[in-house]
């Protein structure tokens, strides 16, 4: 039911600088895959294989790591490095990328709306690159969000709970639980101070919505930092609707801070090493 994710990776990584002056934040790698590439394989895990980026000035790498490179796949054929690209070349096979840019970084609202040329009218998931999820028993946070969707349809935010003096860096929800983990929304409020906060469940980088939510967006006013956000365009959508926050099951590391960024890069290096270290020796 859901065919596409849309990826807004159009942003500075300011907070990596001088890292991201010339490369893409999403194309940092943990270990040796780039983030954005955990971010499609999730999305491909959900059953979406319809991938939608938008970008921004120099970040033509990331429709580059989507492609076949043919001088570089010469030159490791028949060698064992040819199996280093085996993950990729399985998404280049299987999935769809289509590309555009926003001319203006004014916020993820705005960014949302600029991908409408690419969704069309029709539900579809958000993905943050730079917020790297491991989903609980090996089932995906995305593909979590599908099968709620596919009970309410309707928007769906992935929540967590964030410490008291860090919900200023988030959209937080007030809300009624449900059922276990999920929650009808009735109140969002975008970076509130510790006493502006109604709680301290906190939106992170995952999102399925309705495709009225570009409407909403075309005459959502600038909000905080005088840019567009999303939260008020969502906070639009529970007047009129229904928009549900998940609680998910799982890890998220916030790889768009470099304490975030070390941490997934220790935890998946040992898991990479133990899964070398279990398989058996030729």
């Amino acid at each position: 039911m859901i065919k596409k994710c849309l990826f807004p990776a159009a942003g500075y990584g300011t907070r990596f600088l001088p890292a991201t002056k010339a490369m893409p934040k999403e194309m940092l790698p943990i270990v040796n895959k780039p983030l954005i590439q955990y971010g499609v394989e999730e999305a491909m895990s959900a059953g979406i294989f319809t991938m939608a980026i938008v970008t921004g000035r120099g970040k033509r790498s990331i429709e580059d790591h989507f492609d076949i490179s043919y001088e570089l796949e010469h030159q490791i054929k028949g060698t064992k490095k040819e199996d280093y690209l085996a993950d990729v070349r399985d998404i280049i096979d299987k999935c769809t990328f289509s590309y555009t840019r926003q001319v203006e970084m004014n916020g993820l609202g705005h960014a949302i709306l600029t991908g409408e040329t690419l969704i069309g009218n029709e539900p579809f998931a958000v993905l943050l690159a730079d917020d790297l999820c491991e989903g609980s028993g090996g089932v995906g946070v995305l593909e979590q969000m599908v099968k709620i969707y596919e009970k309410y349809r309707c928007s769906i935010v992935a929540i967590e709970e964030v410490e008291r003096d860090e919900v200023d860096k988030y959209g937080v929800i007030e809300g009624k639980e449900i059922e276990d983990g999920i929650y009808m929304i009735s109140s969002m409020v975008e970076k509130p101070s510790i006493e502006e906060a109604p709680t301290n469940l906190a939106v992170i980088g995952r999102y399925i919505l309705t495709p009225d939510i570009f409407s909403i967006l075309q005459n959502t006013k600038p909000g905080k930092n005088g840019e567009i956000q999303i939260t008020d365009a969502l906070l639009e959508q529970c007047k009129k609707g229904m928009v549900l926050g998940y609680k998910f099951k799982g890890k998220r590391y916030d790889c768009g801070s470099i304490d975030g960024f070390i941490e997934a890069t220790n935890v998946f290096y040992k898991k990479q090493n133990q899964s070398s270290s279990s398989e058996p020796k030729k």
